[in-house]
């Protein structure tokens, strides 16, 4: 809050590191054009407001801070005379963002100069023509390498999921072409046993062994899963039953019917129903035929219901056709980023999910979400060379939702851990990531959605952890590489 006005004293602004190298005919243009205030303890300006003015601090004290969920996150204190803040980059123009990403505040009665944001860039652009254009060149090239790095990073990963999903799509669309395929010779056995069991059985006992299959039909879902050594002695079983009723098929239809949870029990009853002549045999081809035929069925539709399911999973993931800042299922997001990374995270990685089914929807950019939830489990994953112990999980804190990627690699060092977050930061070897994983997961997290991204790590424990506000907000945007203000992130 401004107390007053004072005047502006040439000398002081001499003095400052800013100023020193400016003439006498420059200095009084800022004194003349500017103006000196005193502001009380309190805020001076907000995150998110329009920059319209440079702030240059002549005596007291300012914070500079950032919000981090629903909390100001202190960046910088200073009581250094010459620290600015506020509008410092609006000879830029439009090709970046003129609103402020910080909060200034004084913290006791603090003397400022003060300029009007387009004034300061008209100065800017007449009294350091040459330097500027260096700067803009300098700061703007930043942005554009650091936005062409994360395109390319975001276009590897699309591949990397690419190749995930055509191997994730490849086995089921496999089983499903080898179940058709098998139906087709099916189909052709069964007519021609049909064809022959009805010259041996009479119309009595065929009414009987339709009851016995429709049976077997009926509880085919129901069968127990053995284990290969049980199935293997069941199948063994059930060949010597076949061989000591002379029946020549048995080690080629005993594995059909252990699958369909068929025992010994059930040969004799289908024994008892046909008797031991000649038909017993094509009775148990017959039957075998049409349990043969189930499990192929079975099969596709468990193959076609898989390719749906991976479909799907990749819809929620790329959000297609989808608005980009809505309300969504966190958990919904988080299950459908590990389906579409089955391949990359592995077999030798096992993964455990606590996810709270209780959550309520979340307001969110979700393509750029699971752009974050990519980023970590990757990570994650990397750490430890593909082997140990994946932990995913979701809970709610008060008035934020909490995601947890966890892992049990050999952790972050700690001398380290400070800057994993900055860009092109990396400790993966060169060639296998430009560094821009975590930096990009901080922008998405803190800056687009005014969440909170952080990590605590030891060896074989290492958890990062992103927080996101509930309730409707408007959408945040993203920040800039630079910070305004005496200090960045």
């Amino acid at each position: 809050m401004v107390t007053r006005s004072v005047p502006c004293d040439v000398t002081e602004l001499r003095a400052l590191f800013l100023f020193e190298r400016l003439d006498d005919e420059q200095l009084d243009w800022l004194c003349r054009n500017g103006r000196v205030e005193v502001f009380e303890a309190g805020y001076i300006y907000r995150e998110n407001d329009v920059a319209t003015s440079f702030y240059v601090l002549l005596e007291g004290e300012l914070v500079i801070s950032r919000r981090v969920g629903h909390e100001d996150a202190e960046i910088n204190r200073t009581s250094q005379v010459g620290a600015y803040a506020g509008a410092w980059r609006p000879f830029f123009g439009d090709g970046v963002s003129q609103t402020l990403d910080n909060t200034l505040r004084a913290t006791r009665k603090s003397r400022l100069y003060v300029l009007a944001a387009d004034r300061f860039a008209a100065i800017m652009r007449e009294w350091f023509p040459m330097p500027l254009h260096l700067l803009e060149g300098l700061f703007l090239g930043m942005k554009n390498t650091q936005r062409a790095i994360s395109e390319h990073e975001r276009l590897l990963a699309l591949g990397s999921l690419s190749a995930s999903l055509m191997h994730e799509l490849n086995n089921p669309t496999a089983a499903a072409m080898r179940a058709t395929a098998a139906l087709r010779e099916r189909l052709a056995g069964l007519r021609r046993t049909e064809s022959g069991i009805g010259h041996d059985v009479d119309r009595s006992v065929w009414r009987s062994l339709e009851t016995l299959q429709a049976k077997a039909l009926q509880h085919l879902p129901d069968a127990p899963a053995l284990s290969p050594l049980d199935t293997t002695d069941r199948e063994d079983e059930l060949t010597d039953w076949f061989e000591a009723h002379g029946l020549t098929n048995g080690w080629r239809t005993a594995p059909t019917f252990v699958q369909a949870g068929w025992d010994v029990e059930w040969l004799e009853t289908v024994a008892d129903v046909v008797g031991d002549g000649p038909g017993l045999e094509d009775a148990f081809d017959w039957l075998h035929q049409t349990v043969d035929l189930e499990l192929s069925l079975n099969e596709i539709d468990d193959s076609t219901s898989r390719i749906s399911t991976l479909v799907t999973a990749a819809q929620q993931y790329s959000q297609v056709d989808r608005t980009p800042y809505r309300e969504v299922d966190l958990n919904q997001l988080l299950e459908s980023t590990l389906m579409m990374l089955a391949h990359t995270i592995g077999d030798t990685v096992t993964v455990v999910t606590d996810l709270d089914r209780s959550l309520p929807p979340v307001p969110v950019y979700a393509a750029e979400l699971n752009q974050v939830w990519t980023n970590l489990v990757e990570n994650a994953v990397y750490a430890m060379n593909g082997r140990g112990r994946l932990t995913v999980r979701t809970a709610r804190d008060d008035n934020q939702v909490v995601v947890e990627i966890g892992d049990t690699g050999p952790g972050v060092p700690e001398e380290i851990r400070s800057r994993i977050f900055e860009p092109f930061f990396t400790t993966k070897p060169v060639g296998a990531g430009p560094g821009l994983g975590l930096d990009i997961s901080w922008r998405i997290v803190v800056g687009k959605h005014h969440g909170d991204l952080s990590v605590e790590s030891s060896p074989g424990d290492t958890r990062f952890t992103v927080r996101l506000p509930l309730g409707e907000r408007s959408p945040g945007r993203s920040t800039d590489a630079a910070s305004d203000g005496p200090s960045g992130r």
